[in-house]
């Protein structure tokens, strides 16, 4: 058995071989002999827990399962930066910093923007106790166990003088090789694929069980002390920054001091021609005043420090072949032209399909099949063909045709003048569009048909069984449970069976009573989503008032615009539309061929007050994976209560609702400001209002 003089030895000599891998960026010994190493002092720490040391590598491994995660109040605001996002507005930024200072230029301390997560790591006499992520700013999730974890940030303090309490700013994020290497490895076995290392890392800091947090490859580097007592820190960030070195903190190899508008720009260039180069994702710089005295006479708005800017990248581009062009048929007969490319890694995903929108836009950018083309993808932003590399032709490509009848159906395609996009006149015929058109219908936030999945719809579509919606509510138990759904790996004919057959038509008719608001989503009118379409049900009585409504007045109506408005008179003026409508509702003399769906209204517009509509006039955004719903469900739950539910984060956003492994919508949040709900407190408000 090792000597506590032995065990010790050992310790100190892991946790300096960690600093030189991670803050050092100078390995001493090869993986091997760490890892040979570490299994020692685990079998150590076995023999003898009482031996086990605050500093011990072996407490990066985690302890249980955490149910929910503490809220932490920072002492001083993690606050976020302006953007910025061109030279011109440089050149305003440095103009402001130089109206505060007598000198004929402003030193400032330059550094990479990462892509991660912001934490704050509390250090008490050179103990780590408390690490919590950025929150609103003022109060965030106490992630102690989990940061613990990551071998890149210290248990303790080093050196031969360290401050008494050290409130240290940081990013986690995963390198570009520890993401590759995971992703590559969950492929194999069936583990979970991240879309990019910033999700990543914020997923990672937010698992419930520290055990699975420590076996994500994370990283982590300072950049900023909100706090210190008990030690003389330089009074400037540059300097702060490597004092950070000395106690063992990780610090960008690349930042830089730098003086004036030309210094900022040649540092700017700089990292933006290297960022292909870096091990992590950058998206710009964050320049900042380097003098502390100066932060502090400039001091803050109400979100941002007044000394600090982050000078946004261009979205990434890369380069890439353009093997074809599909075209496809949505819903509502647009064409869409789908550019199929050699897979590239750009934006942070694996970009095999782009967009190329419509005729025009292949016009424009003159493209052609087998062109070398810049492919754009940027956060959350559907990939697109933003160029094409002319130099790089070689008498091979060939023009994009634009189909003259339908891929799908043969019918005739058209361009009505003024618009964009092309259509297949197809209309009911045209079966992408009516399976769509059905798929639609059915959906959770529409008719909620339980159970009718693509594959079903499509089968019914194939087989002739439904060429409209209404025809789904003539359909037997026997005409679904013949339905054949596949031959199987033994090549037998499989069928529906009576069992789900009976499963669906109780969906059928639970569907017969429904809310105004989701028959009229459901309808699939162009650009009438379940926010609009509830609209329109507060303010109309029937269905049968709303197919009458002029134009004039529509255009009366919160979020119905003039596109909107034009689209939904040209539905309603549509005679087969009406016809299906007619089939569908019930009617008072009972017609014979309806299939008797009775429209329950919504409290008219006059009628709504807080206590029909606790939630009305706030709007909410839903980012992330939601243990306890679905987010449709989360989404109907809203709307319910009167809340509007948005795709994108703006200032006018009451909240955003964060589930586990959140997008680029809870990063927008915590540059804006607006405020963050965790699935807890989210069940929490809609218990409030049962």
């Amino acid at each position: 058995m090792a000597t506590l003089e032995e065990y010790r030895t050992l310790v100190d000599t892991l946790n300096r071989y960690s600093k030189a891998y991670y803050v050092d960026d100078n390995p001493l010994v090869p993986d091997a002999e760490y890892d040979r190493l570490y299994r020692e002092l685990e079998l150590i720490e076995s023999q003898d827990p009482s031996i086990i040391a605050k500093d011990s590598p072996t407490h990066r491994v985690g302890g249980a399962a955490l149910t929910s995660f503490e809220q932490v109040e920072h002492r001083v605001p993690l606050m976020s930066m302006g953007d910025i996002f061109n030279d011109a507005e440089l050149i305003d930024f440095n103009n402001r910093m130089m109206s505060d200072t007598d000198h004929q230029s402003v030193e400032y301390c330059a550094e990479p923007k990462l892509d991660g997560l912001a934490v704050s790591l509390i250090y008490i006499n050179g103990d780590l106790v408390q690490a919590a992520t950025r929150g609103d700013g003022r109060v965030g999730e106490n992630i102690t166990s989990n940061v613990k974890t990551i071998k890149a940030i210290p248990l303790k303090l080093t050196g031969d003088s360290i401050p008494s309490y050290l409130d240290v700013r940081g990013e986690v994020i995963m390198t570009r090789d520890g993401f590759n290497k995971w992703n590559e490895n969950a492929r194999l076995h069936g583990g979970k694929v991240f879309a990019n290392p910033r999700n990543a890392a914020a997923g990672s800091l937010r698992q419930l069980d520290p055990k699975v947090t420590a076996k994500r490859p994370l990283s982590f580097y300072a950049y900023y002390v909100g706090e210190v007592e008990g030690y003389d820190l330089p009074h400037d960030q540059y300097h702060r920054l490597l004092e950070l070195k000395k106690f063992g903190l990780p610090v960008n190899p690349n930042i830089k001091c730098v003086q004036g508008l030309k210094g900022l720009q040649d540092f700017y260039q700089d990292i933006l021609s290297r960022r292909q180069s870096l091990n992590y994702d950058i998206d710009g710089v964050v320049l900042k005043v380097n003098s502390l005295d100066l932060q502090q006479s400039m001091g803050f708005t109400a979100k941002n420090p007044r000394w600090a800017i982050a000078y946004k990248f261009p979205p990434e581009e890369m380069m890439t072949k353009l093997l074809d062009v599909e075209f496809q048929v949505g819903r509502t007969g647009a064409i869409t032209p789908v550019a199929k490319l050699d897979p590239v890694y750009v934006g942070g995903a694996t970009v095999s399909s782009a967009t190329l929108h419509n005729q025009d836009e292949i016009k424009r950018l003159g493209i052609k099949v087998g062109d070398t083309v810049i492919v754009r993808r940027a956060g959350d932003v559907i990939p697109q063909v933003s160029g094409v590399v002319v130099e790089r032709r070689n008498g091979t490509e060939r023009d994009v045709e634009f189909p003259k009848v339908c891929p799908v159906c043969g019918s005739l395609i058209e361009k009505v003048e003024g618009e964009a996009v092309a259509r297949c006149t197809g209309g009911l015929v045209c079966s992408a569009q009516l399976t769509q058109a059905i798929i639609h219908f059915v959906s959770r936030d529409a008719m909620d048909l339980e159970g009718f999945g693509d594959r079903i719809v499509e089968q019914l579509v194939a087989t002739k069984k439904i060429s409209t919606v209404a025809d789904l509510y003539s359909l037997t138990e026997d005409d679904l449970a013949t339905l054949i759904l596949d031959g199987g790996d033994d090549k037998k004919v499989r069928f529906l069976g009576h069992v789900v057959a009976k499963k669906l038509i109780a969906a059928i008719d639970k569907s017969r009573v429904m809310p105004l608001n989701r028959f009229i989503y459901a309808l699939g009118i162009r650009e009438v989503g379940a926010s609009t379409a509830r609209t329109l049900a507060s303010h109309f009585k029937t269905i049968d008032e709303l197919s009458h409504a002029a134009y004039s007045k529509l255009l009366n109506l919160p979020d119905v615009g003039p596109v909107v408005a034009r689209h939904i008179v040209d539905f309603f003026m549509e005679k087969h539309n009406l016809e299906i409508i007619d089939r569908l509702v019930k009617h008072e003399d009972g017609f014979l061929f309806s299939a008797g769906i009775e429209l329950t209204p919504l409290p008219q517009q006059s009628e709504l007050t807080a206590d029909n509509q606790p939630l009305l006039n706030q709007t909410f955004v839903i980012t992330g994976t939601l243990d306890s719903m679905g987010r449709n469900d989360a989404k109907a739950k809203l709307l319910a209560l009167g809340a509007k539910v948005s795709g994108s984060v703006s200032k006018k956003t009451t909240a955003v609702i964060c589930g586990a492994d959140p997008g680029s919508k809870f990063t927008k949040a915590q540059e804006l400001g607006v405020k963050v709900i965790y699935e807890e407190e989210f069940l929490a408000l809609l218990k409030s209002f049962e």
